[in-house]
């Protein structure tokens, strides 16, 4: 998926004469940490942080003295999980989205990119979340499938996470359409699954919120 339909044109730009002191108001109207800077013609001149403004020489400054060459930016065509990568190695609020010829489309916010994984992983579906780890050279995604979805229990989501050092396991993370897994967690356990934890439709949002956290801290190269 690109990030085409998340882009958002309703969060106005600076402009590079703009003031730290109006910068800095807006961010705090919007609740972001990062803007784009377009010119009058409308190319994306960069991107500014609060940081950067907050370091400023006073709150009449202009915020084109304080852009930095080779502006961050992604295209319209962006898949999501790439987008997510420069944000997490950024640590951005806003990402801006500019043509091959820079001229500036909209933006990005974290918090939509949020929402959009939080609908791949199907977090307000009715379920069930299992937390299971397994050796690396045991993991078939394959037969993980089979042996689930050949129970009458259907995968509503899965999320992976590879293992931090060469001997670790890898750490998956399945939503379930069904509330007791305690069938699901046996078989698994027969093919050397081990479950970390299972939550039942109580916990299930606030849980996998965290899932998709963690899993676009992962994503980070």
């Amino acid at each position: 998926m690109t990030i085409h339909s998340l882009i958002s044109q309703a969060t106005p730009p600076l402009s590079p004469d703009d003031t730290v002191e109006h910068a800095l108001g807006l961010m705090m109207e919007i609740r972001v940490r990062h803007l784009p800077v377009v010119s009058t013609d409308g190319h994306l001149l960069g991107i500014i942080s609060e940081d950067q403004l907050l370091d400023a020489p006073g709150p009449e400054a202009h915020v084109e003295d304080m852009l930095r060459p080779s502006p961050i930016s992604v295209m319209p065509h962006t898949h999501v999980f790439d987008v997510t990568k420069l944000i997490v190695r950024h640590d951005l609020t806003t990402v801006p989205v500019a043509e091959e010829d820079n001229v500036y489309v909209g933006l990005v916010r974290r918090h939509d990119i949020f929402e959009q994984f939080a609908r791949m992983l199907s977090t307000q579906e009715a379920g069930a979340i299992l937390a299971i780890e397994v050796e690396a050279h045991d993991y078939s995604l394959a037969q993980l499938v089979y042996t689930v979805e050949s129970n009458n229990v259907k995968i509503l989501s899965i999320a992976t996470e590879m293992p931090e050092t060469e001997y670790g396991k890898i750490r998956i993370t399945l939503k379930l359409n069904v509330t007791d897994t305690a069938r699901i967690r046996h078989l698994l356990e027969h093919h050397g699954y081990h479950t970390v934890a299972a939550f039942s439709d109580d916990r299930d949002a606030d849980d996998l919120q965290l899932r998709v956290e963690e899993f676009m801290r992962y994503l980070e190269v």
